[in-house]
């Protein structure tokens, strides 16, 4: 496997591992029971709601597993998009009402490709879509709130993120953009703190093997996408960032179009904390997907 990057350098395997022994340890580590795909043998299918509002429909078969689900605040500064595939930032922002789709785009999505590039080292990024998630909510409502996903995905595959630079730069532009690595990064926060209710969980790509990814169409009113649904292995390793704030920020890698080792595919979902207190407010968070273009 080719060396990474100087920046993204792994710790020594065995300070590694005695890292990942001692956080596995640490308090804050929870067992909860995470969603998983299981794998029929026939493509499952989402069918998104319209932007009016409404519930998402889904086929496939699913069920929970219990899972170990860590800390990863005592190993933040270990934390890489090449490795793990997502990576805890604190960041600022001088957006005051999330709700605001207009405020988002003009002042957050800026702040995001800002953030973006400098924790990537991208030449170019491009912020293309958001959302606002509220625990309670239905999937999709009038003003385009949706709930959290409590079902354990990554947002692309191999074939829909080059489709994505496709369908949103025209093929004359894409083709050009393709020659070069393009990745897919989300950036996850709140947009209220602390967050107690529905917290993310995050798998370490490393411990997703390609076997573990089932391709699933996310059907919308106008066009198909495809995502990954995960299928469960005892192997995967997973993180949460407890009480999480305003002012931190998860970097989540989606896609990355080089096959050198590094992380590709990143998966997630909202969960269940069983430490969350009785009377906690609902999770309010917002999501923004970038596509991040390297000059190699």
């Amino acid at each position: 496997m080719p060396a990474l990057p100087a920046v993204h350098a792994a710790p020594a395997g065995g300070k590694l591992a005695a890292v990942l022994a001692e956080e596995a340890r640490a308090p804050g580590a929870v067992e909860a029971d995470l969603t998983y795909l299981v794998d029929t043998g026939v493509k499952p299918v989402t069918y998104m709601p319209p932007p009016t509002g409404g519930e998402t429909r889904r086929t496939g078969s699913y069920a929970p597993y219990r899972v170990a689900i860590r800390n990863a605040r005592p190993i933040a500064g270990l934390l890489s998009l090449d490795r793990q595939g997502f990576r805890l930032t604190r960041h600022d922002t001088a957006v005051a009402d999330f709700r605001d789709a207009d405020a988002v785009r003009r002042l957050y999505y800026p702040e995001m490709a800002r953030l973006v590039q400098a924790e990537t080292g991208a030449a170019r990024v491009e912020v293309f879509d958001h959302n606002v998630r509220i625990e309670g909510s239905p999937d999709r409502d009038a003003q385009g709130i949706r709930a959290p996903v409590r079902l354990v995905h990554n947002d692309y595959t191999a074939t829909s993120g080059p489709r994505r630079v496709r369908d949103l730069f025209g093929a004359e532009e894409a083709e050009t953009l393709l020659k070069n690595r393009f990745a897919v990064i989300n950036v996850w926060r709140p947009i209220a703190g602390p967050v107690e209710t529905a917290p993310l969980a995050l798998a370490d790509a490393r411990s997703i093997a390609p076997k573990d990814l089932v391709p699933l169409d996310l059907v919308y009113a106008d066009r198909t996408g495809e995502i990954y649904n995960v299928t469960f292995s005892p192997g995967h390793r997973w993180y949460y960032v407890p009480k999480m704030e305003r002012h931190e920020a998860v970097l989540i890698k989606g896609y990355d179009s080089l096959e050198d080792g590094r992380a590709r595919f990143t998966p997630h979902t909202a969960f269940d904390d069983p430490t969350t207190p009785a009377g906690a407010a609902p999770r309010h968070s917002i999501e923004v997907r970038t596509l991040a273009f390297f000059d190699a």
